[in-house]
């Protein structure tokens, strides 16, 4: 039974009888489904529902039946890694030219056998000269009306950001029939920034386009199945059946199928960045390319194409949602990462939801902290808050901890005025806890300003005076109680 299929069919017109005959199901079931599906819908039009669990209801996972799949000598599957190897030798004749270096049958062949592949060695030179003597294929000119066709694909940019120079990878969605173009900057692939692209143009436009075209991405596509099938990856089918778009595959190794969109990656790719690169974040980096796509799309459509769309619906949240214990250090690891949480969840299971910028944790439903995703591995996210109560008690762990180094400017300021004193620095600490770093940062400066002598701008002996200030400050702070209050008091 395939929740998807039966949806999606209903969508199209098809009467209970016809969907359950040709998914081979009860009429019942089929019934059921779509009732549900259509409840659904109503509910998330009512304002005292609730979105997030209704949401969940509309994309809860399809199950596949995979009984009576049967296995056949040359697979599709041997057929696209032969396809790839084939790619990678005509990419290999363009940068080498004229050589030497051309992979044998033998080769190619044993390639394939080490994949995991059990095919003959005549059958593979066979295809090899099957595809290399295939005749041009002849291209059709498409014509799309509004609000039809939404296309989708990746494209890699270098750039430097605050000095470091990386690759950043650009979801560009584009419409051919408004001739709209749209990206936004991610540090990977990944499915969270995949799913995330989508809702933000579904957002950002106000509407929905009745099909969107993608290649065979991991994103899209989780396995190949026999010739002519391929297995659509789980969360974008439920993000497809929630927003109630149809999905399109192009063949493998056909880029012309979604040609408007592979143009605009190379569009936007020169228009933006080929002559600046630089920038100090990748926030700035995402308001620039947001700029100069508004100057792109002057001359686009999307204003008459935007009353062609399907209606919008409640923004989808989407995050992975993960049980975590926390360890005796009061840190959580998500994906190789660690993050901070109050000291007094210690030992206790915790639920995190992992956005792709992002990662928010609760306790018993409720928020306890939010901390910036690290793209990374085995690096840590800490707030030096969450240890006030166990500084409280052992003042002396502050100096050299994890903590306080992970945030260079308060650990300088730390150094400087109160090595001698922890305890008023984490009094200062307790008293602005819902502060954020930069403010922190700031109390701490003016403190420490209110707190020194003034300094001499002329006259003799400058240096020694300012030698004999810094004395009597360090005195000063000796004097005193443990408590943080002076002895004068």
């Amino acid at each position: 039974m395939d929740k998807h299929s039966i949806i999606k069919l209903k969508m199209e017109g098809e009467s209970n009888r016809s969907v359950a005959k040709l998914l081979n199901i009860n009429r019942k079931t089929v019934s059921r489904y779509w009732n549900e599906y259509l409840n659904h819908q109503k509910e998330l039009q009512n304002p005292n529902s609730d979105i997030a669990e209704v949401q969940e209801k509309i994309v809860s996972a399809p199950k596949y039946d995979s009984s009576n799949r049967k296995a056949r000598k040359y697979t599709k599957e041997i057929d696209i890694a032969l396809a790839e190897i084939l790619f990678g030798e005509r990419k290999k004749d363009t940068i080498l030219g004229t050589h030497k270096q051309s992979l044998t049958g033998q080769q190619i062949h044993k390639m394939l056998v080490d994949q995991g592949f059990d095919i003959s060695y005549c059958t593979i030179i066979n295809k090899i000269r099957e595809k290399n003597k295939k005749a041009k294929e002849c291209f059709i000119k498409q014509s799309y009306n509004y609000g039809e066709r939404l296309e989708y694909d990746f494209g890699e940019v270098k750039l430097l950001i605050n000095g470091s120079l990386g690759t950043y990878h650009m979801a560009v969605i584009s419409s051919p029939a408004g001739d709209f173009r749209w990206a936004y900057l991610y540090r990977n692939q990944k499915k969270e920034a995949f799913l995330d692209s989508h809702v933000k143009f579904f957002e950002m436009v106000g509407g929905v386009y009745k099909e969107v075209t993608y290649d065979n991405m991991k994103n899209v596509v989780t396995k190949f199945i026999g010739k002519n099938q391929k297995e659509l990856n789980e969360d974008l089918l439920k993000l497809s059946i929630y927003y109630g778009f149809n999905i399109n595959v192009t063949n493998c190794f056909s880029g012309n199928e979604k040609g408007h969109v592979e143009g605009s990656v190379k569009i936007i790719r020169s228009y933006v960045f080929a002559n600046k690169y630089e920038f100090p974040s990748l926030e700035h980096a995402q308001i620039y390319l947001h700029s100069q796509l508004l100057k792109l799309n002057e001359n686009s459509k999307m204003d008459e194409e935007k009353l062609h769309l399907l209606p919008y619906k409640p923004k989808l949240e989407l995050a992975n949602i993960s049980l975590n214990k926390v360890n005796k250090y009061s840190f959580v690891q998500v994906e190789n990462n660690f993050y901070s949480v109050p000291e007094y969840l210690v030992g206790m299971q915790v639920s995190v939801k992992s956005y792709f910028d992002r990662i928010m944790i609760y306790s018993n439903n409720n928020k306890v902290c939010e901390h910036k995703k690290i793209d990374g591995s085995n690096e840590t996210s800490i707030d030096i808050t969450h240890y006030l109560n166990s500084f409280l008690r052992k003042p002396g762990a502050l100096k050299n901890s994890v903590a306080l180094k992970s945030i260079p400017q308060l650990k300088t300021i730390y150094d400087e005025y109160f090595n001698t004193n922890p305890k008023k620095f984490i009094e200062i600490l307790v008293d602005n806890n819902e502060k954020n770093i930069d403010e922190l940062i700031d109390i701490f400066k003016r403190y420490t300003k209110t707190k020194s002598l003034p300094t001499d701008s002329v006259g003799v002996g400058t240096n020694l005076n300012n030698a004999a200030r810094h004395q009597l400050s360090q005195y000063a702070m000796l004097s005193y109680r443990k408590d943080g209050t002076s002895y004068a008091n």
